[in-house]
């Protein structure tokens, strides 16, 4: 098996063990421009869950205002999202892998 095909399929599947960094280290170490390509997709897809942390601090500081005695149903509703977001993610990520592994 090709070098390329791997380092790529690991790019994806490092959501399961290095997050971020290892597509971040194979964009900026790899010359192979197909490796890097797959390096750059898979911090973007690894990143995405990232984007709604902000939104949950923000309802969450929004429900402390509001909230008395009840539930803080924003930051429940936020957090289901953003677990929501990173499963899919996740199913993304090993299907691009394994498809990187048996078609390229």
């Amino acid at each position: 098996m090709e070098n390329r095909k791997i380092l790529s399929a690991l790019c994806y599947f490092s959501i399961l063990f290095a997050g971020f960094l290892f597509p971040l280290v194979v964009f900026f170490v790899s010359e192979d421009n197909v490796t890097k390509g797959h390096a750059k997709k898979a911090l973007f897809s690894h990143l995405i869950p990232l984007i709604l942390v902000p939104i949950i601090g923000i309802s969450f500081f929004f429900d402390i205002r509001r909230m008395g005695d009840g539930v803080p149903v924003l930051t429940l509703v936020t957090v289901a999202l953003m677990m929501l977001v990173s499963f899919v993610v996740l199913i993304w990520n090993i299907v691009k892998g394994v498809k990187v592994l048996r078609d390229e």
